[in-house]
């Protein structure tokens, strides 16, 4: 994987990793919570729903009743 092993195939030393943060900065970071991931799942399930609507009434229901 790129990015994680160094040339020689070895796992990158602890002084070439990210620098840590603050137990205060990282809470802060965090504070909202996957707000961007829900967003997207909202708009996407919004869509499908709409799509959906979309085939059973300019679809389904002009074709009438079965039988």
């Amino acid at each position: 994987m790129a990015g994680t092993e160094s040339e020689a195939g070895q796992r990158p030393a602890a002084d070439e990793s990210a620098v840590p943060i603050e137990w205060n900065a990282a809470q802060e970071a965090l504070r909202n919570g996957p707000r961007g991931a829900f967003l997207v799942a909202g708009i996407a399930t919004a869509l499908l729903f709409a799509g959906w609507l979309a085939f059973y009434f300019l679809l389904f229901l002009p074709r009438g009743p079965i039988g």
